[in-house]
């Protein structure tokens, strides 16, 4: 192995506005990246007696090619010099070791992108890892990111919305696993020997989402013949000011999830539940970041107002058409926002315009917001099982359960004598099925939801020009 070489490069020669994914070595380590992934198992071993495997010392060779390449590029990032280093090592040592299943976890505890969150900072990573809502598998994978840390933002983050750990971020460059649906890098995704005690930084890109969001909500927005307010059209039309939206709204989003009356946290304690219970906490904190957004318009932040906007379009018209008909929390929580702002008189489907009630979206989308904080707070005094029908009957007042359902039945067609998390069993993989209005704009938006797999900001920019 090669020695790193920034041991050969004093620090007032790096170069460190130089953008990574325009140095030489960038396309040479994705090149090696994926010329590797093939290669690997789904754990991320490989198998060198498999059909097509490679000898050992070709793969180890291709290896090679990235630990060079990491090695060239990690100058241009000083900041990220001990987790460089890590990485040579663990990278090393999973060919060392055979190239079974690899072990990053000396290199993601030095990945310490939180400490400094200075706006536009680059970095570098390279791990084993699957991509959420991307590639199931821990293949490796290399991504150019920046950070995204505006002032105001800081500042907002200082002093109301305490998130030490949230990292917002933008593509510069990345290999095949992002070349999909994935919009966050966390460091759980990591393959590791074991999983740390905490972890202590999540990204989530910001560009990514405001690009989908942008061609999603402009694509029904003509479809559905909705007139935008002046304000908002200019927002949707607008890259930039879409993913200040989305970074804050994430922000928000990420911390409510260890905030309020909580009678569980489903994302820290591993338990089995009906997937509505994660679409109500889902929208939960998609909700708590709309409410917040509403005082931080009235407080002088523009982004405020484009939060809320943000959060009903994607909300209303991406999520319930995004996806697999198979326990999409996310798609039924966007199903329930719109059923809920129906039965209100917040929008209206009339002579096949959707219309909507900007004067009362905010306090109807808020009173939502209440209807599951009190769930959630009555929800301390329950039984697991009483809870879980509360939530039911919550969900099933706007959205009509699969005619087929046992649950809908109530309890008394239910085998009570089996623990809670067996009669998980008996909910139907598609419990709230779509309505006819959305059969039919899924059917619109096929294609369209179809051409943001691996959207970048670039893509939306060419898109609008």
């Amino acid at each position: 192995m090669t020695e790193i070489l920034v041991h050969d490069v004093a620090a007032g020669d790096i170069p460190t506005d130089q953008r990574v994914v325009d140095h030489p070595a960038w396309p040479a380590l994705k090149n090696a990246v994926e010329e590797i992934r093939p290669w690997q198992s789904k754990d991320g071993s490989i198998d060198f007696d498999a059909e097509g495997a490679p000898s050992r010392a070709a793969a180890r060779a291709t290896l090679d090619r990235v630990i060079a390449a990491v090695e060239e590029l990690s100058p241009l990032l000083p900041h990220d010099d001990a987790y460089h280093r890590a990485l040579v090592m663990d990278l090393g040592r999973w060919a060392t070791d055979g190239f079974g299943v690899p072990d990053f976890l000396d290199s993601l505890l030095a990945f310490q992108p939180a400490k400094d969150r200075t706006d536009g900072l680059q970095h570098l990573v390279v791990f084993a890892m699957y991509t959420q809502n991307g590639n199931p598998d821990r293949n490796l994978e290399a991504v150019v990111l920046r950070m995204v840390w505006p002032e105001w933002l800081a500042e907002i983050e200082a002093t109301r919305y305490d998130n030490p750990l949230f990292c917002g971020i933008t593509f510069e460059g990345f290999t095949p696993g992002y070349d999909t649906n994935s919009a966050v890098l966390f460091p759980e995704t990591v393959a590791v020997r074991e999983a740390p005690e905490r972890f202590s930084w999540g990204g989530i890109f910001c560009d990514r989402e405001a690009a989908r969001f942008r061609r999603v909500t402009e694509a029904s927005v003509d479809l559905l013949g909705v007139e935008l307010p002046d304000d908002i059209r200019e927002m949707v039309g607008d890259q930039q000011r879409c993913e200040q939206a989305f970074v804050l709204w994430d922000m928000i989003h990420d911390r409510t999830h260890s905030h309020g009356d909580l009678p569980f946290d489903p994302f820290m304690i591993k338990q089995r539940q009906p997937f509505w219970m994660y679409g109500l906490e889902e929208l939960r904190c998609d909700l708590t970041a709309f409410k917040e957004a509403v005082k931080l318009e009235a407080d002088g932040f523009p982004q405020g107002r484009d939060v809320q906007y943000a959060v009903l379009f994607d909300r209303m018209f991406r999520f319930p058409v995004t996806g697999e008909r198979v326990r999409n929390y996310d798609g039924l929580g966007g199903q329930l926002l719109f059923a809920y702002l129906h039965k209100h008189d917040v929008i209206r489907w009339t002579d096949n315009t959707l219309r909507i009630d900007w004067d009362r979206a905010p306090q109807v989308t808020n009173q939502l917001c209440t209807e599951i904080e009190k769930l959630y707070r009555d929800g301390i005094d329950r039984p697991k099982l009483v809870h879980w029908f509360a939530a039911y009957d919550l969900v099933s007042t706007y959205l009509a359960p699969h005619p087929g359902s046992r649950w809908a039945k109530g309890p008394d067609a239910l085998d009570l004598s089996q623990p809670p998390r067996k009669l998980v069993d008996d909910v139907l993989p598609d419990e709230f099925p779509l309505s006819m209005f959305y059969e039919a704009l899924s059917k619109k938006l096929k294609n369209v939801i179809a051409s943001t797999k691996g959207i970048t900001a670039a893509d939306a920019e060419r898109a609008a020009a």
